[in-house]
């Protein structure tokens, strides 16, 4: 009797294990190790000429860390960057807090691998700076009492990034919102001409939107410090302090090279969580997920010139080193402080 019917239950096993088998065959060979390109998206900040050197350096230790040629893609807007990565046409990218954010949300595949660390090696100081400017001749129209005041932008023309810019947008409208409470203006309608901004821009760039308060197509603008760093340098006051004026660098490449000796003034500025290195891990290997991110904390390169460019160099970088700056790995959970600027 035994006999009867462990003979139809070993079949059933048989069955069972070749399925699954099968199951583990499809999913390891949805993420196998690729020979074709790993594809490397950028934000329209990181995709001028003048920066195809760092992006070149990254090529270099990606290509090491997967045995994959990298191709570049180059975008004009932070939407096709975002959903690039979100829909797997892209292996990995370059992105803002509230870029990665908003990719994640699309995929849960989107995981952050690292980011720059601060001059102390550390992310207790992994900021960058949001800044409101205007130009430095206008500076004293924007002063309540001998004090910058968000309050003498009202009836101004604003230029912000992009709606999916964390500096850029997220964090000053963040300001503009809890200044001015009481209007209970809300981010979609900062995304228009409103009743306190009746003209509202976006220049698609960091880059754009200081262009566009140089050249007074807006009053204000919304960019950070690091995205315009290699265009201008600081002429009096202290970096990353309201009231420090900034000047347009004499070799500036564009589209700053018509705005040479043009002047600004800062405003309003505004600490910003660093910018991640994300990946989509539906379309890379934990293997090569692993190797990426132990590549890139690594002191090689911490050390590489071509990626953390020296401050005194004169070079052109999408990173610069002024003391112990580093790639730190980081999860998720750190940029719950973006997130909560949604709520």
């Amino acid at each position: 009797m035994k006999k009867k019917w462990l003979a139809p239950l070993a079949g059933v096993l048989s069955v069972m294990m070749l399925a699954a088998c099968s199951s583990d065959e499809e999913q390891s060979s949805a993420g196998a190790s690729s020979d074709e390109p790993l594809t490397m998206v950028w934000y329209p900040n990181e995709s001028g000429s003048e920066m195809g050197p760092s992006r070149d350096a990254f090529s270099e230790i990606f290509e090491e860390a997967t045995g994959r040629e990298v191709e570049h893609k180059l975008t004009t807007d932070y939407a096709i960057a975002i959903e690039s990565i979100a829909s797997g046409n892209a292996h990995i990218a370059f992105m803002g807090p509230q870029g990665y954010i908003e990719a994640n949300d699309k995929s849960e595949d989107v995981i952050p691998l690292v980011v720059r660390s601060g001059e102390s090696g550390t992310l207790d100081d992994a900021v960058y700076h949001s800044w409101l400017a205007v130009p430095k001749d206008k500076a004293e129209d924007y002063k309540i009492d001998g004090e910058f005041s968000l309050d003498a932008t009202e009836g101004k023309s604003i230029s912000f990034v992009s709606a999916s810019s964390t500096s850029g947008f997220k964090v000053p409208t963040s300001s503009i919102i809890a200044h001015f409470s009481d209007e209970g203006i809300t981010e979609e309608e900062l995304m228009e001409g409103n009743e306190i901004y009746p003209e509202v821009l976006f220049g698609d760039s960091h880059q754009g939107s200081a262009v566009n308060m140089l050249m007074e197509r807006s009053d204000v603008a919304a960019f950070c410090d690091t995205c315009v760093g290699d265009y201008v340098e600081i002429v009096e006051g202290e970096e990353n302090t309201p009231g420090a004026i900034y000047k347009v660098k004499d070799d500036a490449a564009a589209p700053f090279n018509t705005l040479a000796g043009e002047e600004f003034t800062l405003i309003s500025v505004t600490p910003v969580l660093n910018s991640p290195f994300v990946v989509n891990q539906s379309v890379l290997t934990e293997e090569e997920i692993t190797t990426l991110k132990e590549l890139l904390v690594s002191d090689e390169t911490a050390n590489n010139t071509s990626i953390f460019v020296p401050e005194d160099s004169g070079e052109t970088g999408l990173f610069s080193k002024t003391a112990d700056e580093r790639f730190l790995e980081v999860e998720d959970a750190w940029f719950d402080p973006i997130r909560e600027l949604s709520k």
